[in-house]
């Protein structure tokens, strides 16, 4: 698993956070991302992560980024894309996990526990933040990111941004359905 943040920070104050996945949430969902000059943004996402924040919430990305197992991009050309994510949203955090079982790289052609529907993404921002998670949310757009946050017991929001409820590979049932992430900043305590 790989991270993006300031780890020079100390995160003392306990918040709650919002777990983002990326593609769907906070960009287009376009199948792989390869680079910083294919990520297309949604328009709205820097506004509602600066709301996330000013509602006491830490904004916290996690993202399956199989890609890399794959050969599709690198992990460094990953980490560059996360920078630039990182940049203009200024989210706290952006977690990925790099593995899929089926990948061509061997190094990452592994089963591990970061890759959603597991919680290791989750844990181990927990571990780097003092994250209150009776008040957390996860924000996604497929089922595996709602049972990532189920797992994790945590309230789910299905996002209808990216693939939504059109899309769901298997039977989940979030918390709450949305539109997009301008939708789900109303539903914030």
């Amino acid at each position: 698993m790989g991270l993006l943040y300031n780890m020079n920070e100390k995160h003392t104050v306990r918040r709650p956070a919002i777990f983002l996945d990326r593609d769907g949430v906070l960009t287009e969902e376009k199948s792989y991302v390869c680079s910083c000059e294919e990520m297309r943004i949604f328009p709205y996402a820097e506004e509602c992560i600066r709301k996330i924040k000013e509602k006491g919430y830490y904004a916290i990305v996690i993202t399956n980024q199989s890609g890399v197992a794959r050969g599709l991009f690198t992990e460094n050309c990953l980490m560059k894309m996360n920078d630039y994510l990182k940049q203009v949203l200024n989210v706290d955090a952006i977690y990925y996990c790099p593995h899929h079982i089926e990948g061509r790289v061997k190094k990452y052609a592994i089963v591990c526990n970061c890759r959603k529907p597991g919680t290791g993404m989750i844990e181990r921002a927990c571990r780097d933040f003092n994250i209150d998670m009776e008040k957390s949310f996860l924000a996604g757009d497929r089922a595996s990111d709602i049972k990532a946050g189920k797992n994790a017991g945590i309230r789910t929001v299905l996002l209808e941004s990216g693939y939504g409820t059109a899309g769901l590979e298997s039977n989940v049932v979030p918390d709450y359905i949305c539109y997009d992430l301008r939708d789900m900043i109303k539903i914030l305590d």
